[in-house]
C-alpha cells in the first residue's frame, strides 16, 4: 500500500501539483516563522509533499520527503559515513502540524502512510534534522542530555559542517521536552548525532537523526505495518 489513505478522521495523500505545494509552503511558514508567508527551497521542486487533512479537506499537517542523502540535512552535515552503506535513503522533513490542532493521532497516522510508502518503496535507511523550537539550548538542557545514549554507530554519526554545540557540552538544566517525532524515532530503535545545530533563519535548534528500518524492534514494525492497512483511498 503507498499514499494516499485514510484512518479514523484524517486522510493522507502527496501533494498534486503547484497549488498544493504551495498549502504545504503556507502550512511550514504558519508553523516555524509563527505568520502567514511562504516557507520554501530549492529542494521543494524535487520533493514529495504529504498532506493531511481532516473530514473537511482543511490542511492540517504536512512533511517533505526527499530521496538520497544529498538533501536538506548535507548542508548541515558530511553525510558520507552514512551513504557508504549504498543503502536506499529517505529524508524526512520539513513536519509541522498546525498550531491550533491538538490532536497526538495526527503523528500515527503519519506513520502508518510513511511505513506503507517505505515498505513499497524499499528505503532502508530514514534520516532527517529532528528539530527543538527556539535557539536557546539551556531550555532543553535534561532532553539533549539524554540524547546522549542515543549516539550513533561510530563511522556512521555524522560530522557538522557548521558551528555546532557538542551534546556533551549540554547541560542538565531545562525541561522542554524531545519533540513528537524524535521520541518516535527513538523508540522504533534511532539514533542520533552527537551536535546540535543553531540555525537563526529557522529559529529552530536541530540534531541529526537517523533509523535503520531493518533495526526496527519486531513488535513495533508489527504495529506499523499493522496500522499502515488501513483503507486505501482512490
Amino acid at each position: 500500500m503507498t499514499i494516499p489513505f485514510q484512518t479514523g478522521r484524517y486522510r493522507v495523500r502527496f501533494a498534486a501539483g503547484r497549488e498544493d505545494m504551495q498549502a504545504c509552503q503556507r502550512l511550514r511558514h504558519l508553523c516555524f516563522f509563527d505568520g502567514p508567508g511562504v516557507d520554501a527551497d530549492g529542494f521543494d521542486d524535487r520533493a514529495r509533499h504529504v498532506m493531511v487533512e481532516d473530514p473537511v479537506g482543511r490542511l492540517v499537517a504536512t512533511l517533505r520527503l526527499l530521496e538520497g542523502s544529498d538533501g536538506y540535512a548535507a548542508q548541515f552535515y558530511d553525510l558520507s559515513g552514512l551513504s557508504a552503506l549504498d543503502l536506499p535513503m529517505l529524508e524526512v522533513g520539513r513536519f509541522c502540524v498546525a498550531p491550533d490542532v491538538l490532536d497526538a493521532d495526527i503523528l500515527r497516522v503519519v506513520w502508518g502512510a510513511l511505513t506503507a510508502y517505505v515498505d513499497a518503496a524499499g528505503f532502508a535507511v530514514l534520516f532527517g534534522c529532528a528539530s527543538f523550537a527556539g535557539t536557546d539550548p539551556v531550555v532543553y538542557g535534561r532532553a539533549l542530555a539524554r540524547l546522549r545514549r542515543f549516539a550513533g554507530p561510530d563511522g556512521l554519526r555524522p560530522v557538522a559542517r557548521c558551528d555546532a554545540v557538542p551534546l556533551a557540552d549540554c547541560a542538565p538544566a531545562g525541561n522542554g521536552p524531545l519533540p513528537p517525532l524524535l521520541r518516535t524515532y527513538l523508540a522504533m530503535g534511532g539514533w542520533v548525532g552527537d551536535e546540535l545545530i543553531i540555525d537563526p533563519v529557522m529559529r529552530t535548534m536541530h540534531v541529526f537523526t537517523c533509523l535503520e528500518v531493518a533495526k526496527v524492534p519486531a513488535a513495533r514494525a508489527r504495529a506499523l505495518r499493522a496500522l499502515a492497512q488501513e483503507p486505501v483511498l482512490s
